[in-house]
């Protein structure tokens, strides 16, 4: 059952969905310039909390040159691209292995073990075949 449109819902909750929208894409952003924090979950949650939230930030997002072809990809294939899998499963390595080096046994660990579950997410995730 699709949600109810946006204009549809009281102005708080509009609103609250409005800033988690606003929270999970600039944490995404953030997510560009930090290895352990993944971009694309955190775009694709901004993507469905303005759906709720603000007509018009989920349409600026659709047409970001950028963020937009995620959300595009997601919403029409509901699968990711296995190039997306490789890249991600090869960042999340290389951030851990990073933080493993540098951070304290405790929380090198504990980012391990949350890289491992975004990984084990991801490989269960359908997988779209490569455009050609």
């Amino acid at each position: 059952m699709p949600a109810p449109h946006p204009s549809a819902r009281p102005l708080w909750q509009r609103a609250l969905w409005a800033a988690a929208g606003a929270v999970m894409l600039v944490t995404g952003i953030v997510g560009v310039f930090v290895p352990l924090l993944p971009t694309t979950p955190f775009v694709l949650l901004a993507a469905f909390c303005f759906s709720r939230g603000s007509e018009r930030c989920e349409r600026w997002l659709l047409a970001h040159p950028r963020l937009g072809p995620i959300v595009h990809d997601w919403r029409a294939h509901r699968a990711v691209p296995w190039r997306a899998k490789q890249l991600a499963w090869l960042t999340m390595a290389l951030g851990s292995a990073w933080a493993a080096w540098t951070l304290p046994v405790s929380v090198a660990w504990l980012l391990a073990l949350v890289c491992a579950a975004v990984a084990v997410w991801l490989w269960r995730l359908p997988t779209r075949p490569a455009a050609r």
